[in-house]
């Protein structure tokens, strides 16, 4: 427990420190510029040098950046975006050459695809609707859209190819491109705990994770609450109020606090990174890293693999969500995902644990702001 949780604060999880380049090229970072424990904490993930982890930082922010204008200059011919890890750059899919001028002139780099983004949300939308009236098998655990290969993604458990699943994948193949995967394909489950102890907010017998912090509140998953649902703090004290929830359809929600509660924008670094403040809430491309804080595992690393993806949980759809490779486990539910200093989203659920791995994914904050019409408090 740190000194800062102790006083009653409530905290969201993150890194900060880094500030995107404001040139096309992006500028390089020493370890002094950033939060103190980020680059040995991308070190640890994924095996990097000091040097190739400042680089990689570096050049995910720039990804960052330049990709809202990318996207703006692709227009109508958008095709998705994905940061190639390999060659640390922002690639941009478009559907004609004309869009791919403008996409390089921002310092992208374009990719002739065959769909656009649009297209490929359509047919995810409609596999959407055939989940709503019954029509996905339990062993489907999600679909997501994917630039790269032009189709729609669905995530199967390997070995259960029975007659419901190959009637499921042929209605499916009526919409659009389909590509199913089931390599390494486990049933999501939200990262909802009961009562232990911890740094937590509690709801009845349920701890959950803050999110990031707001004015008047902080942003959470939905699953955990109901709107109206009374929070206790790590001390059992009284927090708030779900002043809104939504689960499934969606997963998130957000803490009215009271009781002498008060917001800051801080999160936890458990150690491995020190508390930090939030800058903003850029959306990261998918190939970029991202971390995750929760009050059960506290921090941990990997990248994003997915957005736009629907989770098909036992309890209902969840739509819209970015899939990662980071690990969580019970009680996680509602914790930060951040990439440099920007808020990318709470905690939903998953799969595995953080002894052998898995994989976990988020709800973005940008929707939920924007939902709620709420402010993300930064530095």
């Amino acid at each position: 427990m740190t000194t800062l949780t102790k006083v009653g604060t409530a905290v969201a999880l993150v890194v900060g420190g880094l500030v995107a380049a404001p040139a096309a090229q992006a500028a390089p970072v020493t370890s002094g510029q950033l939060s103190p424990g980020l680059v040995s904490s991308m070190r640890a993930a994924f095996g990097l040098t000091e040097q190739q982890a400042l680089v990689r930082i570096a050049r995910e922010a720039e990804a960052t950046r330049v990709a809202p204008s990318a996207r703006t200059a692709a227009a109508g011919a958008f095709g998705g975006s994905w940061f190639d890890q390999d060659r640390g750059v922002l690639v941009v899919g478009v559907t004609d050459g004309k869009a791919a001028e403008r996409v390089r002139a921002t310092g992208a780099e374009p990719r002739l695809v065959s769909r656009t983004a649009a297209e490929l949300d359509r047919v995810k939308d409609r596999v959407d609707a055939l989940s709503k009236a019954g029509g996905v098998p339990s062993a489907v655990t999600s679909w997501h859209p994917d630039p790269r290969s032009g189709a729609v993604v669905v995530n199967l458990r390997a070995g259960e190819q029975t007659r419901e699943v190959a009637d499921f994948l042929d209605r499916a193949k009526e919409f659009g491109p389909i590509e199913v995967n089931t390599e390494g394909v486990t049933a999501p489950v939200p990262f909802a705990a009961g009562t232990v102890g911890g740094d937590p907010y509690y709801t009845g017998n349920v701890r959950c994770s803050i999110g990031f912090s707001v004015h008047g509140g902080y942003v959470t998953a939905g699953h955990c609450g109901g709107t109206g649902a009374q929070v206790y703090g790590w001390d059992r004290s009284w927090q708030g109020t779900f002043a809104g929830s939504s689960f499934p359809g969606n997963d998130y929600a957000w803490v009215r606090t009271g009781g002498g509660w008060w917001n800051v924008p801080v999160v936890l670094g458990w150690g491995t990174v020190s508390d930090a403040l939030v800058r903003g809430s850029w959306e990261a491309p998918v190939g970029t890293s991202v971390c995750r804080s929760g009050s059960t595992t506290r921090w941990h690393c990997g990248v994003i693999q997915s957005r736009n993806e629907t989770i098909h949980y036992a309890q209902g759809d969840v739509h819209q969500m970015a899939g990662t490779s980071v690990c969580a486990e019970g009680g996680d539910s509602g914790g930060s995902f951040i990439t440099g200093d920007q808020a990318q989203g709470v905690t939903s659920g998953g799969y595995g644990n953080c002894s052998s791995g898995g994989r976990t994914w988020f709800q973005p904050i940008n929707e939920i702001l924007s939902v709620y019409g709420l402010r993300l408090l930064t530095a």
